[in-house]
């Protein structure tokens, strides 16, 4: 347990911090959840709606620290050559 006052408030920021990027991860796996729906339908039209609403909320999570820029790259590239895939 920490001692310090100032450990005991890194305590309660490192708590906080871990609630908002967990929400932010779970938002944004819920994106990818249904892009990767629309594409195993075959609703083009429909995976390309999900992956433009995606978008943002990758970059945001780059952003916030909760994702490495070259990790959502990948992710997003992938995503994109599966839906190009689909005519």
């Amino acid at each position: 347990m920490a001692h310090t006052v100032s450990a005991r408030k890194r305590v309660r920021q490192s708590e906080r911090r871990k609630e908002r990027n967990s929400a932010r991860t779970n938002r944004i796996r819920t994106y990818i959840r249904k892009v990767e729906e629309a594409i195993t339908r075959g609703d083009k039209e429909e995976a390309q709606a999900a992956f433009k609403a995606a978008m943002p909320e990758f970059h945001r999570g780059v952003t916030k620290g909760v994702f490495h820029k070259n990790t959502v790259a990948r992710k997003l590239s992938r995503l994109n050559k599966n839906i190009r895939a689909l005519a």
